[in-house]
C-alpha cells in the first residue's frame, strides 16, 4: 500500500515512511491510494471474531509491506488489551464506551498502535522527536503510550489553562522522555506550531521529527477498528436487521473520518453524525457548502475546541471533493455549553448514566436527528466522565467516581514549560 499527500505535491510513501514522517512536506495529510474492502468471510463473522482478529483484518492491507503478520498481530494484542463495550441508554440510543484503556480516553487505541509501530520501525540507536498538540486527551494517551520507549522523545504542546486539571496531570507529570509545553493561546496555536516545525527544512535537517496527532497515519487508521467492533454488539442488543447511525463527538475529525473509512471498507453503518460544541466549522460547512475555519472558542467540551480541524482534508478526500456526496452520509449538529450541561443532567436523572461533556453532544445529536423506526443510534463516549469531574458536578451536583488510575495522577506535581505561541521560541527550544 502506498500513501499520497492530500496536497498532492509530495512523493508517495509506504506505511513505514509515512508514519515516521508524520506530516507530508507539502503540509498535506497522508491518505491511502485505495481503500481496501473486507471480504465476506470477515464481514459475515464479525460476531465470532475476536477484537484482535477484526483489527488484524482491517489493518493488514495498510501495513503489510512493512510489518509481518505475526508482528502486526502482536501489536494489536497490546493495542486492544481492554474492553470496548456497547451500553444501552434509551430504547433507540446506545453508546460505545471507549474509555477503558490506560488513560481512560478513546485515543488510547490510536496512541498505543502508533507507539508500537514507531518503536518497531526504529533501528537501534535511532532517535525521533515526536511532536503532539493536544486539547486534552491526545496528550495523555500519546505520552503514556510512548513513556519509556527507547529512542523517542515526546514533546506535548497544550493551551495553558484550557485543559482539565486531571488531563494536564496525565501528561505533564511524567518526566523521563516526555516534555510538556504550556502554550499561551488555544489548541489551534499548538497545532500550527507542530505543522510549522515540519515545514522548517533546517530544523528537519537537524532533528528527525514525527507527529502523534491524528494527522499521523498510525494514529488515524486504527480508530476504524472500533466501528467494526460496535456492529455485532449492537445487533445482539437491538436486533440483526437494524440500520446503524453513529454520532461522533468531533474536534479534529480524525475519529469521524476513521469511521467513514471503516464504512468504505464494508462495515455496515448507514450514516454518520458530526456532533460538535460551539466550534461548528463542519456542521456549518454541511449546511452552507462553505468551509470557513476560524479561531476556536473555549467550551466545557474542551477536547473539541478546534476551529480548523486538520482531518477535514481527509473527509474531503474520502468523497473526492464532492460536497453533495458528503451530505448524503453525514449530518452535523452543534451545541452550546448550557445544552451540554443540561444533557448531562437529564441523562443522569432519567437513565442513571453519566455522560462526559463530549459524549453529551453525541447523545444530543441523536435526539435531534429523529431516527427512523428501523434505525438505532450509537454515540461515541470518548472519555471517562471523571476526567471532567468539575463539569459533571456543575451539571448534576455530584462529582463522578474517580478510578484509581486517575487518583494516582492527581497526586503528582505538574512540570511543564511555559511558552508563547511564537514559532521562533519553539524552534529554539527544539534545537537546544
Amino acid at each position: 500500500m502506498r500513501f499520497f499527500s492530500t496536497e498532492r505535491n509530495a512523493p508517495d510513501l509506504d506505511f513505514r515512511d509515512a508514519v515516521i514522517q508524520g506530516l507530508a512536506p507539502d503540509n498535506g495529510l497522508y491518505f491511502p491510494k485505495f481503500i481496501p474492502k473486507l471480504g465476506n468471510e470477515v464481514l459475515s463473522q464479525l460476531d465470532e471474531l475476536s477484537p484482535v482478529d477484526v483489527g488484524f483484518y482491517m489493518m493488514r492491507p495498510f501495513v503489510s509491506d512493512n510489518i509481518r503478520e505475526e508482528e502486526l498481530y502482536s501489536i494489536l494484542q497490546e493495542t486492544l488489551s481492554f474492553e470496548i463495550p456497547v451500553v444501552q441508554i434509551t430504547e433507540q440510543i446506545y453508546t460505545l464506551e471507549l474509555f477503558h484503556g490506560p488513560t481512560l480516553a478513546f485515543k488510547d487505541i490510536g496512541a498505543r498502535f502508533m507507539s508500537r509501530c514507531l518503536g518497531h520501525f526504529l533501528d537501534k540507536g535511532d532517535k525521533v522527536t515526536v511532536l503532539v498538540a493536544t486539547s486534552g486527551d491526545t496528550g495523555s494517551a500519546v505520552a503514556n503510550g510512548f513513556l519509556g520507549v527507547d529512542g523517542i522523545e515526546v514533546v506535548v504542546l497544550y493551551p495553558r489553562g484550557k485543559v482539565s486539571k486531571i488531563q494536564e496531570k496525565q501528561f505533564a507529570t511524567l518526566g523521563e522522555n516526555i516534555t510538556a509545553i504550556a502554550i499561551d493561546g488555544v489548541f489551534d496555536d499548538c497545532q500550527k506550531l507542530v505543522k510549522t516545525a515540519f515545514l522548517d527544512k533546517e530544523l528537519n535537517a537537524k532533528l528527525r521529527l514525527s507527529s502523534a496527532n491524528s494527522i499521523n497515519l498510525a494514529r488515524w487508521l486504527p480508530q476504524s477498528i472500533y466501528y467494526a467492533l460496535l456492529v455485532p454488539q449492537l445487533r445482539k442488543l437491538a436486533g440483526s436487521t437494524i440500520d446503524i447511525v453513529v454520532s461522533v463527538p468531533s474536534g479534529n475529525f480524525g475519529n469521524l473520518t476513521a469511521g467513514i473509512l471503516a464504512q468504505r471498507m464494508g462495515i455496515p453503518i448507514r450514516r454518520f453524525i458530526a456532533a460538535t460544541n460551539a466550534n461548528n466549522v463542519v456542521p456549518e460547512f454541511l449546511e452552507t457548502g462553505i468551509y470557513r475555519p476560524r479561531p476556536s472558542v473555549q467550551t466545557v467540551a474542551n477536547a473539541m475546541d478546534v476551529g480548523n480541524p486538520s482531518n477535514f482534508a481527509r473527509l474531503v478526500e474520502l468523497y473526492g471533493g464532492d460536497t453533495e456526496e458528503i451530505r448524503k452520509d453525514l449530518r452535523g449538529y452543534y451545541y452550546a455549553n448550557g445544552e451540554i450541561l443540561q444533557s448531562i443532567m437529564d441523562v443522569s436523572d432519567d437513565y442513571r448514566y453519566t455522560l462526559d461533556p463530549h459524549g453529551a453532544t453525541g447523545y444530543l445529536s441523536l435526539k435531534e436527528d429523529h431516527l427512523d423506526e428501523n434505525e438505532v443510534g450509537i454515540f461515541i463516549e470518548t472519555a471517562h466522565p471523571a476526567k471532567f469531574g468539575e463539569t459533571v458536578e456543575q451539571a448534576t451536583g455530584m462529582f463522578p467516581d474517580v478510578p484509581e488510575r486517575l487518583r494516582a495522577f492527581a497526586e503528582r506535581e505538574i512540570v511543564s514549560i511555559p511558552m508563547g505561541n511564537d514559532f521562533r521560541a519553539f524552534r529554539e527550544f527544539l534545537l537546544a
